[in-house]
């Protein structure tokens, strides 16, 4: 309508919403045609809900763009989720799916949680699971194969200098650290970085290998000094 547009939320059984031209984008508009069109999904925020009217106002303008990202990733991830236990539930044999999945939701909040888990923690993040101990080695071996664990990456711009005979055998030996990977930024100075399954390993990780290039350099004519890059 020229006024705005009636909606349905299929998350809330398909509950019709209104959408207010005014709520659509931040600066007046002439034609809501030219922003959105019948059968398109969006993300919105609720902003108003009249129980009496049984009336629900929702908002595209309000809904910032990391709030969208984040939806967007959410509902990729339950549908992920449902396909993987899926797959599980026929691999296992005869499981009552709709108490399996009731139970994964309680313990987990959803489905797609409780595969990231068993990615990770394998039989214990899974111990308190009520379900038929042959989904639980299904769900398992379904999650350890198609979910990646989670990576971060953490990094410092090394500055190095050796000023004896063998200088350029010095840096190379100064800066071999196991799984980093290094960029030549301009004499002296490199980034070094590397990956880690959480921010703690990282951090771990790489200080030693500062400190390795550290005691280098402390042994070898060297300067050194490094800072970390956020």
């Amino acid at each position: 309508m020229p006024y705005g547009a009636f909606c349905t939320l299929p998350e809330y059984k398909d509950l019709e919403a209104f959408l207010h031209v005014s709520e659509v984008a931040p600066r007046w508009i002439k034609n809501i045609h030219e922003f959105i069109s019948e059968g398109q999904r969006y993300v919105v925020k609720v902003h108003h809900v009249d129980r009496t009217k049984n009336q629900v106002d929702i908002s595209i303008k309000r809904v910032s763009e990391e709030e969208k990202k984040q939806k967007l990733e959410l509902i990729k991830s339950e549908k992920r989720g449902d396909k993987l236990l899926d797959i599980a539930i026929k691999a296992s044999g005869k499981v009552d799916a709709k108490a399996a999945r009731a139970a994964i939701e309680a313990e987990f909040g959803d489905i797609y949680s409780c595969f990231k888990e068993a990615s990770l923690g394998g039989d214990d993040a899974l111990k308190k699971l009520d379900i038929p101990k042959e989904l639980k080695a299904a769900i398992i071996d379904i999650a350890k194969k198609n979910i990646k664990k989670p990576a971060v990456e953490v990094a410092a711009i090394v500055s190095l200098t050796c000023y004896g005979a063998d200088g350029v055998d010095d840096l190379k030996k100064a800066l071999q650290a196991e799984d980093a990977t290094l960029h030549y930024l301009g004499a002296p100075r490199y980034k070094m970085s590397l990956s880690a399954p959480d921010y703690k390993s990282g951090e771990k990780k790489l200080l030693a290998a500062l400190e390795h290039i550290k005691a280098f350099a402390q042994k070898n004519n060297c300067d050194f000094k490094f800072e970390r890059e956020e």
